[in-house]
């Protein structure tokens, strides 16, 4: 039996591709994958998902690992063992507006994807504020006046930028993960192991 791994769609798809090959594995089926949303290795099924649902694929038992973004265990905190990071992903949670935007009288106003991340780090903060959900182009927010500053991951800036926005605190920084479904973990332990122990990296990698 082969274990099975769910792999988050794009970017973080191409990095563990990569990372694989690095390790000598056969990338062949992915790179000949066209469509497909599930390939199979010789050593391993894998199926291609959005990364919230690479979570959820993995919390419910239907992929034994998953490689994820951290910022979706940050977020969505799924029932899954956190197994250890990938040197690959890696970018940080910023607050970030305009420049000359002075902090306001009232409430300060947050645009974000990401709720629960910065509701927890402005209450460690001791601060409260309001929170205004988006789903995409959080950077239109406070150029739009529906929001102060937004909190949002940043990698090379480059979004912020062009649109006339400045990275004004750094709030965390982040990598991609490998998780495990808990009973996977007991029941598969034998055949999980060697592949688990194949993704650890030397340096700062427990």
């Amino acid at each position: 039996m082969k274990p099975v791994i769910a792999l988050t769609k794009g970017r973080l798809e191409k990095q563990f591709i990569k990372f694989l090959q690095e390790r000598n594995y056969d990338v062949n089926p992915f790179l000949d994958k066209g469509r497909k949303l599930q390939v199979e290795t010789d050593d391993f099924f894998a199926i291609f998902a959005k990364g919230i649902d690479v979570a959820t694929y993995v919390e419910y038992g239907i992929a034994d690992l998953g490689v994820v973004g951290e910022d979706i265990l940050l977020e969505v905190q799924p029932d899954v063992f956190d197994l250890l990071p990938f040197p690959f992903g890696k970018c940080r949670f910023a607050i970030a507006g305009e420049p000359s935007n002075l902090s306001p009288l009232r409430k300060q106003r947050i645009a974000t994807k990401y709720p629960n991340i910065t509701t927890k780090y402005f209450r460690d903060q001791g601060k409260s504020v309001d929170i205004v959900k988006l789903e995409g182009s959080v950077e239109l927010a406070p150029l739009l006046g529906l929001a102060d500053d937004i909190v949002d991951i940043v990698e090379t800036g480059n979004t912020l930028k062009e649109n006339g926005l400045v990275v004004k605190e750094e709030m965390l920084t982040i990598s991609a993960r490998l998780i495990a479904n808990r009973n996977s973990l007991k029941l598969k332990r034998a055949i999980l192991t060697p592949l688990i122990d194949s993704f650890r990296v030397e340096e700062g990698i427990i």
